[in-house]
């Protein structure tokens, strides 16, 4: 869910509303045009005082955020989006009416502007990801090859022979990132449980590594790789994969400021091998969210519950 509109938000909108639409019929009218279920307006005392019917309306799309912020979010960037208060000029003290609309609803701006943006990144971050699941439905080659890498894929997860599934796994994450035009590099190596390698993505090089053991990668795991990664260009990120993931304490003690490794784990990989996210949307995805909050570990589940970034 979005970030909540905060108290003194909602009190700018609520007198904003007031000031912008003296009439009752004029404010009913713009609600309507705002609401996703218009029917809701029914709901309320029309023959009202207008200050209560605004008030009353806004506390019960407040009351539920999580099921009405989408609303409240429109009505507020419509609000927003007003610029012109001649409806109010032929009114008694006209010119009052106006610089009092026009002052409620720059006040309104201030208090709600950072919301819209997060919302308007938000919506932008959705759109891509749609666009990214629809180009790869529509690519029925792709999705040829990404059934038979994961046809691949799955008979290693009940083996115990850590070394030929590691050599497997080398070779499937090579052809992954070949699929998803990710120039993986030809030093691509297999280590026992351990892979290295390296690709690029939008001018950023990674280096990559990956470990299928039973034990969590800890913190001493994560310090080698972030240690390596900080010797190399500037424009250099890492990844790590670890197919049964990560422990608390490794994850801590590498998310703090100046991060510069991502990390996936097994249920990311089958995320994509089963078409909810292509592989470079799901690490765009990553690294927006590691930038704007330190997160490092932000897996395929936490982003389908609705997480930021």
């Amino acid at each position: 869910m979005g970030k909540q509109i905060s108290p003194a938000g909602i009190m700018a909108l609520k007198e904003a509303l007031c000031s912008v639409y003296w009439y009752k019929s004029e404010l009913r009218g713009f609600l309507q045009l705002c609401l996703s279920n218009p029917s809701i307006l029914n709901k309320f005392n029309w023959e009202n005082y207008k200050r209560q019917i605004a008030s009353d309306i806004i506390d019960y799309l407040v009351a539920n955020q999580s099921s009405h912020l989408g609303d409240l979010t429109k009505i507020c960037y419509e609000v927003c989006k007003i610029t012109d208060f001649s409806h109010l000029k032929s009114l008694d003290d006209g010119p009052q009416k106006v610089e009092k609309a026009r002052s409620s609803v720059n006040q309104l701006r201030q208090l709600v502007e950072p919301h819209q943006e997060i919302k308007k990144e938000q919506d932008e971050i959705k759109r891509r990801q749609e666009q990214a699941a629809e180009k790869l439905k529509a690519n029925v080659a792709v999705r040829q090859k990404l059934e038979e890498i994961k046809n691949r894929y799955m008979p290693l997860v009940g083996t115990d022979d850590a070394q030929g599934r590691g050599f497997e796994l080398e070779k499937i994450m090579y052809e992954l990132f070949e699929l998803f035009d990710l120039d993986p590099k030809a030093s691509f190596k297999n280590l026992g449980e351990q892979l290295d390698g390296a690709f690029s993505l939008d001018g950023t090089e990674y280096l990559f590594e990956a470990k299928w053991q039973k034990n969590l990668v800890n913190k001493a795991d994560l310090a080698v790789f972030s240690d390596k990664v900080k010797t190399k260009l500037e424009n250099t990120l890492g990844v790590f994969l670890s197919i049964n993931g990560f422990s608390q304490d490794g994850v801590a003690a590498h998310q703090a400021g100046g991060a510069s490794i991502l990390l996936m784990d097994g249920g990311d990989l089958m995320a994509v091998f089963e078409e909810r996210i292509d592989f470079t949307s799901l690490l765009l995805r990553k690294k927006r969210h590691a930038a704007q909050t330190g997160n490092i570990y932000f897996s395929y589940y936490q982003m389908a519950r609705g997480g930021n970034g």
